[in-house]
C-alpha cells in the first residue's frame, strides 16, 4: 500500500510541475503575441502589399 501512495504522491508532483510549465509558457506565448501585434499596428502606414 505504501508503494503505491509513493507513486501516486510522485506522478501528482510531475503533473503540478507539468500544469506550471504550460501556464508559463501559455502566458509568455500570449506576451510574445501581444508585443508583435503592438508592434505591426505602430507600424502600420509603414506596410505595403
Amino acid at each position: 500500500m505504501e508503494k503505491a501512495y509513493k507513486a501516486m504522491t510522485a506522478a501528482g508532483a510531475a503533473n503540478i510541475v507539468t500544469g506550471v510549465i504550460m501556464i508559463v509558457a501559455g502566458v509568455s506565448a500570449g506576451i510574445v503575441t501581444i508585443v508583435h501585434g503592438a508592434r505591426l499596428l505602430k507600424h502600420k502606414k509603414e506596410v505595403i502589399f
